[in-house]
């Protein structure tokens, strides 16, 4: 067995797919963790591959208030502490040019997107952080860094996570340290739909011949949240396989 870091995260979004990741990169150092999601039964089956002497959950969707209370108080309850926060919770409920995005449909984005992460940083903050210091890792993604056809709004929100993750650094130093990590396409069911049958022919267009795994995510989140990187706040890390070294190139 690893032996216990005496530190505890909250994962929004993680019974499964990058959440899941990065719950078993801090599990697999010692830390443990509360993880949230929507699928009751998926979080129950986190929990029992992660341990359930390392791991418990809370079930409810990230943009619920009550659900953001509940989940910190699961973790609060659980092990006294929440030194670190990882929001991943996200949704991208459609496809195609915003000029004709549904108005509501770009306010159901946003508010699962951007405003449950600013509400779960709120109640980490006062529940723990404020006085204990830690670190948050927004999940945001290169969307939010360049133009992303047919998905504009999912991008437009992580545009915005990425400056929430700005503010929320300025505001809460010297106590916590707040970063995002910006991934390119990554194999979950989530982002499915982007290589699903083509997925040699979506890997070409990365340097280093692949699409990222959950695992992927995982590590970049564990160094975030660790000693390691003490001096690093305010930052988006982006982790895209070296996608971006193409931009431009016809």
């Amino acid at each position: 067995m690893i032996e216990l870091s005496g530190k505890a995260a909250l994962i929004t979004g993680a019974s499964r797919g990058i959440g899941y990741g990065i719950a078993e990169a801090l599990v697999a150092r010692g830390d443990r963790v509360c993880i949230t999601g929507r699928n009751e039964d998926a979080l129950k089956e986190a929990v029992e591959k992660l341990g359930a002497d390392r791991a418990v959950y809370a079930a409810g969707k990230a943009h619920d208030e009550s659900h953001q209370a509940v989940a910190v108080e699961r973790a609060m309850e659980a092990f006294g502490r929440v030194d670190y926060l990882v929001n991943n919770a996200g949704t991208n409920p459609v496809f195609g040019p915003i000029a004709d995005l549904d108005l509501n449909v770009a306010r159901k984005v946003f508010e699962t997107n951007v405003v449950s992460a600013l509400g779960f940083a709120q109640r980490t903050w006062h529940a723990w952080q404020k006085d204990n210091g830690g670190a948050i890792v927004n999940i945001a993604s290169v969307t939010g860094l360049a133009a992303s056809p047919f998905i504009g709004a999912y991008g437009v929100s992580k545009a915005a996570l990425v400056n929430l993750t700005v503010q929320l650094a300025h505001e809460f130093a010297p106590k916590v340290r707040v970063n995002a990590i910006a991934p390119a396409v990554v194999k979950t069911r989530f982002a499915q739909a982007l290589y699903e049958g083509r997925e040699a022919e979506a890997a070409a267009g990365y340097p280093l011949g692949r699409l990222g795994v959950p695992s992927d995510i995982g590590g970049a989140a564990a160094f975030l949240t660790s000693d390691q990187s003490d001096w690093v706040t305010g930052q988006t890390l982006v982790v895209d396989g070296g996608l971006f070294l193409t931009a431009g190139v016809a």
